[in-house]
């Protein structure tokens, strides 16, 4: 089944843009002149062994943790000049790995508690719902009653709800029966055709070959190769390097 419309991002589309940033916790450096861009409409997964910084990454991008070097752009915006809080509302969704829902909150608080923070209204929090539709089924169920999977979808519906120009994920498909792992692709995959910017993060390499139009590597903090996602359908023995596998 076709899914329904979603409104394009309000902003219109712009290219995510990391630029020689460094980052890390402390003293401690994990990011070191890190480059990478992401383009409207496009699915670029992130790869790397254990403790290779891609979450810190992440971070960074949303202003969790500040940079030591570079710059976060999103189109004109810059996004490491913003507080955190100012990243969402600047076209930025994040969905990290733990989920973090409101657990003790309904599904439909937490959906809400998006929209505010997007300054969206009940028919964007439709159009979420219409590409969960299971969600909408347990919208006064409290987030911590629902399954893994169920929670996955209401932290990506939540970051859905700020109708972002770029999604950034974490491990998405982290623990999930292969349903909810069919379910969120085809979710990440209809944001790519409604021209959103997906920079995905994996362990992986089976999980993501299947949506993914580029695939970055990261060794060490460090920049590693930016390959087609068809190259690497090819060729799976040029990752060994850098997932150990």
């Amino acid at each position: 089944m076709p899914m329904p419309p979603f409104r394009p991002p309000i902003w219109g589309a712009a290219m995510l843009r990391l630029d020689r940033i460094g980052a890390g916790y402390g003293r401690a450096q994990v990011l070191h002149e890190v480059s990478l861009e992401v383009a409207p409409g496009e699915i670029l997964c992130l790869l790397g062994r254990n403790g290779a910084g891609k979450t810190t990454l992440m971070r960074a991008i949303m202003g969790l943790l500040p940079l030591m070097a570079g710059a976060v752009r999103l189109g004109d915006v810059t996004l490491s000049d913003l507080p955190p809080h100012d990243v969402p509302r600047a076209g930025v969704g994040y969905v990290p790995q733990g989920r973090r829902l409101f657990s003790g909150l309904s599904v439909a608080q937490n959906l809400d508690i998006g929209l505010m923070a997007g300054g969206q209204g009940m028919a964007m929090r439709e159009d979420v719902l219409d590409l969960f539709p299971r969600l909408r089924d347990r919208l006064g169920q409290a987030a911590q009653t629902l399954s893994g999977g169920e929670q996955q979808m209401l932290a990506t519906a939540r970051a859905l709800c700020l109708n972002p120009q770029v999604l950034l994920l974490d491990e998405p498909t982290e623990g999930l029966q292969p349903s909810m792992i069919a379910a969120i692709r085809e979710v990440i995959t209809t944001m790519r055709a409604r021209g959103v910017a997906v920079l995905l993060v994996e362990q992986r390499l089976d999980a993501v070959l299947s949506v993914a139009d580029r695939v970055a590597f990261l060794e060490d903090g460090k920049n590693g190769p930016v390959i087609p996602a068809a190259t690497l359908r090819e060729v799976r023995s040029i990752a060994a390097r850098y997932l150990g596998v």
